[in-house]
């Protein structure tokens, strides 16, 4: 298999755990800078996986692509502009709602998507547990990897699925899911465990 380049970027909301994603995924091969002409902090990555060199930016923390803040403009700029073979949206398993609206703003740009529900761990001692399949199905088949990167559960997983989107180079079509939705996605793949 010859050498190829897949450009993955990790998006989250702050507190989400993305860059122990980050850290998991590049190990030592890391570059710290800032951003061109911004004072925001941006790490790139890169690791070798399978015969593939894969790069990684690590997006900064923000709670939506809105143009509120220099963090929103950043991460949805490099999104549209960029448009890396698939974004890596980590999300905090444990505040499950909150995390989606990002999600549904990344589906929107038709970006291909993989969900890291990291922090699996600390979901279940909060008596949490996401039906992974329920919730892939609601947002229309997007791949949905659990995990607890601090322990580096799931990040192979995530290292297949990056590699996959990269041969495919496709995704969903069409954003998958309203804000007015989020209840029903939440009561379709979330439970609580007794």
């Amino acid at each position: 298999m010859e050498n190829y380049r897949v450009q993955v970027a990790l998006a989250g909301n702050p507190n989400t755990g993305k860059s122990t994603v980050f850290n998991a995924l590049t190990g030592a091969h890391q570059h710290v800078g800032n951003w061109p002409g911004k004072t925001v902090e941006k790490k790139e990555g890169e690791y070798r996986y399978k015969d593939f060199d894969v790069q990684v930016i690590d997006l900064p923390g923000t709670y939506s692509l809105s143009y509120y803040s220099l963090e929103e403009q950043i991460a949805r700029d490099y999104i549209i502009k960029n448009r890396p073979d698939v974004v890596v949206n980590v999300i905090d398993c444990s505040n499950l709602e909150r995390n989606l609206y990002l999600t549904v703003q990344i589906l929107e740009t038709k970006t291909p998507v993989i969900l890291f529900l990291n922090m699996e761990d600390q979901a279940h001692l909060l008596g949490y547990e996401i039906d992974h399949e329920a919730l892939s199905q609601r947002l229309h088949g997007i791949t949905v990897i659990p995990g607890t990167a601090c322990k580096n559960i799931g990040i192979e997983a995530l290292k297949d699925a990056i590699l996959e989107f990269a041969q495919q180079n496709g995704g969903p079509e069409e954003p998958t899911l309203l804000p007015s939705d989020y209840e029903r996605v939440l009561h379709g793949s979330l439970s609580s465990g007794q």
